[in-house]
């Protein structure tokens, strides 16, 4: 069941073709997957999460990422835009009613979507909480060298001591020119950068493990979001979370360096149908601790939300 038993393009505008699959039990409850990034795309370990005998869930990959087209493509790619693609693929499956599972910027995706939208939303599951705050992008650029110092002395090499306070920027600026061997450079060391620290036990060659990661899309979305902040207003999401009646649960990683556990803390506190869980992890969601706490929260979900 693993296979998708649909898969295609659906035109959204503006030239953007979003790839989709729809794998699992037609009749079963309906989720979204929101993959992070913004560019990473979904993958075949992320449907691993999913028990596909009770869930119907929809693989999407977000304007510009994994096998959308165009590929890496910035062209009216806008938090706005990817909220109003989630309307329409909804639409066009003939969905009403859906269950939101975003980790990272999934995260922050879901939970626009869910203040924009919240009639179409019945629950969420979200994982290492990004609120797509100046203070977070400053802790990702900035911060991290305090635990990681090798990994970020790496990254930062590429800028000129000059540009070294806003790095992001520059990163972004590397990879918008028609310098492909230049713009492949920059977007593997912001890949490298992020795997490299991503894991409550990083793995020994990261290098190799991003070998068929879509470096680019990543590098290029992310850097141009996040230098944008996210195209969200500052403090968006916390002043608008009390709205959100709709269940929901918080996985977070004691240890995620990517987004400090401060920031479910404070989402968990302005939600008022909220559970959050700590665990003993980093960023990933393939951690064993993370995957174990996800796995037991949507048996929970499929249970109280059978009839919805």
């Amino acid at each position: 069941m693993k296979h998708p038993y649909k898969k295609g393009y659906l035109a959204v505008g503006e030239g953007h073709k979003l790839y989709y699959e729809l794998c699992g039990n037609k009749k079963g409850l309906p989720v979204l997957f929101l993959h992070g990034g913004p560019g990473a795309g979904f993958n075949e370990n992320h449907k691993k999460l999913f028990d596909f005998k009770k869930f119907n869930v929809i693989f999407l990959d977000q304007r510009g990422a994994g096998r959308s087209k165009p590929f890496a493509s910035i062209k009216t790619n806008k938090t706005s835009n990817l909220v109003k693609d989630i309307s329409k693929i909804l639409d066009y499956l003939n969905i009403k009613r859906v269950f939101l599972f975003g980790g990272s910027w999934g995260s922050t995706l879901a939970l626009v979507y869910a203040i924009r939208n919240p009639k179409r939303v019945i629950g969420m599951f979200l994982r290492g909480i990004f609120l797509a705050t100046r203070e977070e992008n400053r802790f990702y650029t900035h911060d991290v060298k305090n635990f990681f110092p090798a990994e970020y002395e790496r990254m930062i090499s590429l800028v000129p001591e000059s540009r070294r306070n806003d790095v992001l920027r520059y990163y972004c600026r590397q990879m918008m020119g028609n310098d492909k061997k230049k713009r492949g450079k920059y977007a593997y060391e912001w890949s490298l950068y992020e795997h490299s620290i991503l894991k409550l036990v990083p793995d020994k060659n990261p290098g190799k493990s991003i070998k068929k990661f879509p470096c680019l899309s990543l590098g290029v979305l992310e850097t141009y979001y996040l230098s944008n902040g996210c195209f969200i207003p500052e403090g968006y999401i916390l002043k608008n979370a009390k709205k959100l009646k709709m269940p929901v649960s918080i996985a977070q990683g004691r240890y995620d360096l990517i987004c400090p556990p401060v920031n479910a803390w404070k989402l968990h506190r302005m939600l008022p149908n909220s559970r959050i869980h700590f665990a003993i992890s980093g960023h990933s969601g393939s951690d064993p601790e993370t995957k174990k706490i996800t796995k037991k929260e949507m048996s929970r979900f499929e249970r109280i939300l059978r009839k919805f």
